[in-house]
């Protein structure tokens, strides 16, 4: 059984300031005094506590720098909480940022092992996946060709086409939904469809508040760290808007 859960979590991040001093100082003080340093604790994440069980489909939104990122990388375990405790049963998969580790000197078929393999496949569970994931991307014969010939929106191709070939009990997902152009978006689509359809637990971060209407069951809308609100997608999407309608008016 697929279960993800946050009690209490925190998060800090500790951000490092160097002093000056004024030439006056440096003079007085000694030429070789080393500068001092000081360090600010940012409150990332605070007192998130979160239930995820078999079945679920919860999309998180929020404004750029609300913690949804952050949030996601806790859940899939790059970062470590400061305070509280995290629990996970059943195998977890994240899609990120796609494209990022592509060896640029290495051919598409070869960055598509590479890539796998970090993904936690195997030469042998690839073996079967190969032709699939290059039939996906249709790159066809660049996929000879070194990775750094192609077009930033080749790269998503591949790239997209290599992580979603994954298989996973827990599907962990942040802004994957807009891969590549307009044609190959509708493929994309239905292909995250499949995915959150063969995953037990779904969790995901999207601007697109379309997209989680349609693919979640439950809305989480982090606001500074904290969640703001979390219930039925209709109900937190509107909240949401309301609130983001409600600052531009203030703006103007």
């Amino acid at each position: 059984m697929a279960h993800l859960r946050l009690e209490h979590v925190g998060l800090d991040f500790h951000v490092r300031t160097h002093g000056r001093i004024s030439l006056k100082e440096y003079i007085l003080k000694g030429m070789f005094r080393t500068r001092s340093s000081t360090s600010t604790v940012v409150r990332a994440l605070d007192d998130i506590s979160l239930d995820f069980g078999e079945g679920d489909r919860v999309g998180i939104i929020g404004h750029n720098g609300a913690g949804k990122s952050t949030l996601l990388k806790v859940l899939a375990g790059i970062y470590e909480p400061t305070h509280g405790q995290r629990a996970v049963e059943g195998k977890i998969a994240s899609l990120f940022d796609i494209t990022l580790g592509f060896e640029p000197e290495a051919s598409g078929w070869e960055n598509i092992a590479f890539r796998s393999y970090f993904q936690g496949e195997t030469p042998r569970t690839l073996k079967s996946k190969m032709e699939a994931i290059a039939e996906f991307s249709e790159l066809g014969d660049f996929l000879n060709m070194p990775v750094r010939y192609y077009s930033a929106g080749m790269c998503v191709r591949l790239a997209f086409s290599i992580a979603t070939a994954i298989e996973t009990e827990i599907l962990i997902v942040d802004e994957v939904l807009s891969a590549g152009d307009l044609a190959f978006q509708h493929k994309a689509r239905k292909r995250i469809e499949e995915l959150l359809a063969r995953a037990r637990v779904v969790v995901l971060v999207s601007h697109d508040l379309g997209s989680v209407a349609a693919l979640c069951e439950r809305v989480i809308w982090m606001d500074h760290g904290h969640i703001r609100l979390q219930g039925p997608p209709a109900q937190v999407i509107a909240a949401y808007q309301a609130m983001a309608t409600a600052g531009e008016r203030l703006a103007a």
